[in-house]
């Protein structure tokens, strides 16, 4: 057996983690190809660790309650439709068979490749040459990447850390797979607590190695101001809003001013490095590139696509002044019926190529430490918790409304500024990364769907508070080839 024989028991079909990379490995033996320097091993990790433009969990916002369904207008969009009916329906075997799921968009699948292929650089960093501060540096992204994957993967198929009545001791996460060395044992799932104890290990680690060994010149590389903000990400959903507020004061005095979207022009998008000052770590691709779920072939003389935003999410904006209702969306206007809505999100423009609408920004970082110090005031009643979390609220809206039109929050009560604070991460962080559907799994929410089906026949689909299908249903191709994986209940 060969080292990667553990990720085949996963349920992945991979190639090599160094395809590709001949050209400056050097071969060892017939079937063993491995990196012999720092550079060498850089390159690996640019190319096997790193996202790029990646694409997964595409499927995601159909889950929640920021996306409509339009039922089947033009016969083009009958494969957008077909894609999107099995996840915006809540079908509890949404993923367990292609003809019923892309193949494209195994996230297991996919994640576990990205962490492969971190384990790859993390084992063989003692066998190549080159300094120590040079190796520090790959293997603290290496960690952050491995991390990052990991929350990932155990956001989409475990429940909620802090879910009502689940027990992170118990409750079944995602195998945790940390070396490439051979093993001819089937892995099973680590629980949650184990899962976010080794991300935790990652990312503070690679957070600390960063810091003192690397700094990012680019925002497709992860440095340790992107580890901590990743970090406020972890603890939200960990449910650890001290340590959150820690870091996220880190990430704020070390990283970047926010942007002011008054400033950023007409064609403003805040995921672009190239405007927005924000960005701390960018990659994946272009939601209008998606043909999976969102049409790429729009007419606006056809009818609306099949799945398209919510009114619920747009009319949560105030439109005449903050600007995140223009610049977030991009919006198509019905030539027959003259009725103007959003067509998909906007954050980082429809041309724009190299880069995507995933990663990180300071933004979130404001919002996740708006709401920890919100609830750390609902809890211990400090006032200086409650002040917190109105200056990063003012601070953040300030910045996203038309110059001389916000007014100061100011609310006392802590449960109206939680609820504040949450309405707040949905205008700034709607369609971004699958936060909503993780807020929806940690706050315990409901989700109401109406489906369309291609004749015109409405259906209503409602995934209850606290569903079983909060833990999405591993895919079946990853449980038909290890009999180790328990399959979430659904």
């Amino acid at each position: 057996m060969r080292s990667n024989i553990i990720f085949y028991f996963l349920g992945l079909v991979l190639l090599s983690s160094l395809s590709g990379c001949q050209d400056f490995l050097k071969e060892s033996s017939q079937d063993e190809i491995i990196p012999s320097t720092v550079s060498d091993l850089r390159s690996v990790m640019y190319k096997e660790a790193y996202p790029y433009q990646f694409s997964s969990d595409n499927y995601v916002p159909l889950l929640t309650d920021e996306m409509t369904c339009n039922g089947l207008n033009y016969s083009s969009y009958a494969t957008v439709l077909q894609n999107g009916t099995p996840v915006f329906t809540f079908n509890p075997e949404m993923f367990d068979g292609t003809e019923a799921f892309p193949a494209n968009e195994n996230s297991w699948k996919k994640y576990y490749e990205k962490i492969k292929g971190c384990n790859v650089v993390i084992d063989q960093l003692a066998n190549v040459s080159g300094s120590e501060k040079d190796k520090n540096a790959l293997l603290g992204q290496s960690l952050c990447l491995r991390g990052y994957y990991y929350m990932k993967l155990v956001l989409l198929y475990g429940q909620a850390y802090t879910g009502t009545g689940v027990d992170p001791e118990v409750s079944l996460g995602v195998p945790l797979i940390l070396s490439m060395n051979v093993t001819d044992q089937f892995p099973s799932r680590n629980t949650l607590k184990e899962v976010y104890g080794q991300i935790e290990k990652d990312l503070t680690k690679g957070a600390t190695l960063l810091e003192e060994n690397y700094v990012s010149e680019t925002a497709f590389r992860i440095g340790h101001v992107t580890a901590n903000a990743l970090l406020t990400r972890f603890y939200l959903y960990k449910g650890d809003y001290e340590k959150l507020v820690q870091y996220a004061n880190k990430a704020i005095t070390d990283g970047p001013a926010l942007t002011n979207i008054s400033l950023g022009g007409v064609n403003f998008c805040i995921y672009d490095p190239s405007l927005s000052t924000e960005v701390l770590w960018v990659y994946g691709s272009v939601v209008s590139r998606n043909s999976l779920y969102f049409s790429t072939s729009y007419s606006a003389a056809t009818g609306a696509i099949p799945f398209t935003v919510s009114n619920s999410l747009i009319e949560m904006y105030d439109s005449a002044n903050d600007l995140r209702y223009s610049s977030y969306f991009y919006y198509e206007t019905m030539k027959s019926t003259g009725v103007r809505y959003a067509v998909r999100g906007n954050k980082v423009g429809q041309n724009v190529s190299g880069f995507g609408e995933r990663g990180v920004r300071i933004g979130e970082v404001y919002i996740n430490r708006a709401e920890a110090a919100a609830r750390l005031f609902k809890e211990k009643g400090n006032v200086a918790d409650r002040t917190q979390a109105l200056s990063d609220l003012n601070t953040l809206r300030r910045n996203r409304y038309k110059t001389g039109t916000y007014t100061n929050v100011n609310i006392s009560d802590p449960d109206e500024l939680i609820t504040f604070c949450l309405a707040e991460r949905q205008r700034e962080l709607c369609l971004e990364e699958g936060l909503r559907w993780y807020d929806i799994k940690r706050l315990g929410l409901s989700v109401s769907h109406t489906y369309i089906n291609p004749e015109g026949a409405s259906s209503s689909h409602l995934l209850e508070a606290g569903s079983k299908l909060y833990a999405l249903p591993i895919p079946y191709d990853a449980i038909g080839r290890n009999y180790k994986l328990v399959q979430n209940p659904r």
